[in-house]
Parts: structure tokens; sequence; C-alpha cells
């Protein structure tokens, strides 16, 4: 990979997902460009003018079905999302209406229809304000089969690339193959977007948020150095640079199912998953279990709840990939980014804090009975010890009612979530009735730091490195430990190898993550004793800012450096 004569030059954004590699830029064609206002000639058949909207539309779905058929786990779920969003009527006959009625062309029709569908989505806020862009990217399919233009997406190129775009949506980030596309640059974005978490599920070095400024830097075939743990981007690198990143490339780490520290403390390390195909995914890992089966995909976009037996088989299959091992089921965590229509009320002003999660089970409660008994069916018909946990657990009274009802169906291990500060401020009372609970850490750093995750532009704050939140975690796991019962973590900061240390320094029994983050996680754990993750663990808790508790944590972790981590 050769080298330009130009000076190095470092550009920042905010770094989503691990890893050091270098490429040649690839940008993201341009969308769409939005078509002229024109109305059709006198005389046209409008009736055909509308049929051919609604066959651009199935168009678009097919081949969205296809896309998702060939895609795995996340990469599928949010291909089919988008392939529904396609097939939605909502916008097919909004726009149809605006050619009957204002005889507007096809593709100007569907732009507009397009935009007040999205407008109406932003204004619900939450998940239904992210599928704004799943809105953008089927108009755009639509009107390029419409105008025989060139569908939008990602470049197709015979050598590995580094893209560049303003924003992925769903479909394109679903179709990202890590033996072309090496890493990615996005303008927009967060966190804990869809982007970042199937960048990470991927495990494919990712970089957001870094404003137009940085992405209109980079051009076609410039040469770049990512770095997805520091959120650097180093452009024209030097060859000592790229050297040093292809030797971090050619190492391949493995996980042998044996988390510990260098002292021989134990620290479970599990998968996240949300189907059977992902537990298999996570069991080829190595994971030691599951420490999050997120149960609600088995539910999304299903316009009515699922039967007990359609729900005895999705968990079934999660179940038999870990024989004789834990898997800690969460029951349904409907509402705010995640709205069931049968169970949640999209209206709700403010759905992060609003009825979700087990707080539905006051409103609908055989929906929660209904999956409870699904999953004693499932545990009893496989060797899987199944640990049940519910969501956004608020007080003493909350964990009691849940793990009494969970026991009643013969389920013995009951938690809870920990993502409220109420839950974690109040944890030996809690833990006088749950077995365990699992920290999400995405949602207790919202809570703490009252920044909605899913908002690009308070990104800096929605970090588990902010002091607030791992003192909250101390609490928690301070409120376990007279109890011996076990805090775990499920949030996205255990997939972080220096967090994670911190973590187990705090108390935090397990660790669960996507599966590509194992290895990587294991490997720091057992460069340091406990001692050391307590030591560095205080000094998190006494920093002043979340950059200060990063900074002066990986300070003291050289083996980071060494694993290009």
């Amino acid at each position: 990979m050769a080298t330009s004569d130009a000076q190095p030059t470092a550009l920042t954004g905010i770094g989503v997902s691990p890893g050091l590699v270098a490429g040649p830029v690839a940008r993201m064609a341009p969308g769409i460009p939005e078509p002229a206002i024109e109305t059709l000639p006198a005389g046209t058949d409008l009736d055909a003018e509308c049929d051919r909207i609604a066959a651009a539309a199935q168009t678009v779905k097919k081949s969205l079905e296809l896309s998702a058929a060939e895609a795995k786990g996340d990469g599928r779920t949010l291909l089919e999302t988008t392939a529904q969003m396609a097939a939605d009527p909502t916008l097919t006959t909004s726009a149809q209406a605006k050619v009957r009625e204002r005889h507007l062309v096809p593709a100007r029709a569907v732009w507009e229809a397009a935009g007040t569908l999205a407008d109406m989505l932003k204004s619900l806020g939450g998940y239904m304000a992210e599928r704004t862009r799943d809105v953008a990217d089927v108009r755009d399919r639509i009107i390029a089969v419409l105008t025989d233009s060139p569908m939008p997406g990602i470049p197709r190129l015979p050598e590995p690339f580094v893209l560049v775009a303003k924003d992925l949506a769903p479909a394109d980030t679903a179709l990202l193959n890590p033996e072309k596309v090496v890493a990615f640059i996005t303008s927009e974005g967060g966190p804990t977007s869809h982007t970042a978490i199937l960048a990470r599920a991927l495990g494919m070095p990712a970089i957001v948020g870094t404003g137009e400024q940085v992405t209109d830097r980079l051009s076609d075939g410039d040469i770049v150095l990512v770095d997805g743990t520091k959120g650097s981007i180093t452009l024209n690198p030097s060859e000592e640079a790229l050297r040093r990143a292809r030797e971090l490339a050619s190492r391949v780490r493995v996980f042998n199912g044996d988390g510990a520290t260098r002292d021989g403390h134990e620290v479970q390390l599990l998968a996240n998953v949300g189907d059977a195909a992902g537990a298999r995914s996570a069991a080829e890992a190595g994971a030691m279990g599951v420490g999050l089966f997120r149960t609600e995909f088995c539910f999304l976009d299903q316009p009515e709840e699922p039967t007990i037996e359609a729900q005895v088989e999705a968990y079934r299959g999660v179940l038999e990939a870990f024989p004789g091992k834990k898997v800690v089921v969460r029951t349904l965590d409907a509402g705010a980014d995640k709205p069931l229509p049968f169970l949640t009320d999209s209206t709700e002003a403010n759905p992060a804090l609003g009825v979700r999660a087990y707080r539905t089970a006051r409103r609908d409660p055989e929906v929660l009975e209904h999956q409870l008994q699904a999953l004693a069916k499932a545990e009893a018909v496989t060797s899987a010890k199944v640990w049940v946990m519910a969501p956004m657990i608020s007080t003493a009274d909350e964990a009691k009612a849940f793990t009494d009802q969970a026991r009643a169906h013969g389920l013995k291990i009951a938690g809870m979530m920990i993502e409220v500060p109420s839950a974690a401020l109040m944890a030996d009372k809690m833990f006088e009735h749950a077995d365990f609970a699992s920290i999400g850490t995405n949602d207790l750093t919202q809570y703490v730091m009252a920044a909605d995750r899913l908002l690009s532009s308070l990104a800096y704050l929605s970090t588990g490195w902010q002091p607030a939140v791992l003192r909250l975690i101390k609490a928690a796991c301070d409120g376990a430990a007279p109890h011996g019962r076990p805090v775990g973590v499920c949030g996205e900061a255990a997939a972080d190898p220096a967090l994670a240390v911190v973590l187990v320094g705090l108390g935090v029994a397990s660790l669960s993550m996507t599966a590509r983050a194992l290895p990587d996680v294991d490997a720091v754990l057992k460069s340091v004793d406990l001692a050391d993750c307590r030591r560095l663990a205080q000094i998190a808790i006494d920093s002043r800012t979340a950059e200060d508790a990063r900074a002066a944590v990986r300070a003291e972790l050289p083996v980071l450096e060494e694993l290009g981590l």
C-alpha cells in the first residue's frame, strides 16, 4: 500500500468499534437527488402511474428480502425491518394519492410522501425517530427503480477499502462485507446507533460523529489509518504506522472459554444474543454462556403477541446452543426505542420515561405471564441453566413481584436489570428478593446523565466511563455483596477491554458483550491481577470527567498498546 508525499494529518471522531486498520478511502455514492416538482402530461393514465409506484415498492421489498436471506444475525434483522418499511402501504398509498390528486410524477410523489412520513416518525421520538433513516433509504431505492437510476448503496471495488459516508442506512450496514470494507467513518451517528452496534458485531473498526468538516477532507483513494478504539483517523499515515497496522491485523486472538484475571479470579465472559443463529455463533466463539438474550427480537414488527408455542420454539433455539451453561433471559424490553404495537403506547410524550419494559406488565399482565410460561417450557426440554430477569426494575416491590412471579412458573433463578439509578442506590433492598442483577450501562448512562442515548449531539455524555455511572455500578455491587448475589454488566461498556478491568474492580462478576469482543476483553483481563482491577477502578471513580477516567486507566494498561486496542 503506497503512501503519498503529504504529511500525516490527525482527524478525530467517536470510536465505536475497536481495531486498527489502514486502507484507501471509498466514499459512499451520494443519495438520490430530490426530484423536481413536475406534473404528468394531460391524458396520462394515472392508475398506471400509481401501479408503477406499487410495483417499484415491491421490487425494493423483494430485493431487501433476498439480501436479508443472505445476511446473518443483527444484519438479517435490520434488512427484514427495512423490507417491511418498503412494504408498508402508508408510503405507497400516500404517494399514489399525490399522483391522483395533484398529478405529480411518481418520483416526486414518493419523495413528498416519504417526507411526510419521516416528519411524523421524527415527532414520535426514540426508536420511531430513528426509523426516519429507513424511510429515506426506502424512498431512494423506490425512486431509483422508478427513474432507472443506479441503486444507492456501498461501492463495489476490487480491493479492500475504508468506507466514508454521511451516515449508513441499516440496510447498507447490514450488507457490509468485512473482507471488502475494512473500516468505516461517518460524519453522523453516535455510540449506540444501529450502525455502531452492527460494526461491533462484525468486529469492524468504526468511527462515527466526525462532522462533515472531517469527512469532507477525505477523498476517494486517500490512504487513511483508522483507530476505532481511540476514535482517531490519520490521513497520509507514515510507512511505520502502516507496518504496525498490518502487523496487528495479522494477529488472530481467540477466546478459549476460561475468563479470568492473571491471578485466577474468574470473570464470566458471556455473549449478548437475539436469536438462535446469534447464540450458535457465540457458542462457536467460546462464550461461557449468554449474559443477555434479547427476547424482544422474537416480537419486533409482529402485529400481535406471538403464541406461547411460537415463543417456546424461539427460546429453545437459543437455549440449545448452550447445553449445561447459563443463559440469562431478559423479558420483553418493549417501549422507547423498541415499540410493540400490541403492547406499547406510541402517543407517549416521553417514551424513554414512560410505560416500557417491566412497567407494561401492570397494564397487560398476560403478556409477561405467557412469556414466563414459554420460558419454563423451553427450559424443560433443554439442559441450559435459565436465569430470567426483568428490565427497568425501579423499586424493591417490583423486584419482589417479578421474582415471585418467575419462581411461581418454576424458573428457579430470577433477577433484574439495573438501568434506573434508583435500582443501584437501593440495591441492598433489591437483593433481598433478586437472585442476581445485570447492569444495562446504555440505559443507566442515559438516565444518570439525562442524555438521550440515540442523540449523536450528546454522544460525549453517553459513555460508561462517566464517573457518576461507575459510582452507581459500585453502589449496586456493594448492595449485592452482603447477600452473596452476583452482578453482571451487559451494556456496551462490557465490550471495552479497558473498562472491563474497571468493572471487575468495582465488583462485577460477569461481562456480556458481542461475541467478537470476547478475545480482546479476555486478553486484557489476563494481563492484570484482581488487585490491579481494584486500584484502577478507584482511579476511575475518583476522576473528574469521563475523559480523565479513560485516559488515566489506559495509561496504566500498556498491554492495550501492545494489542492494538
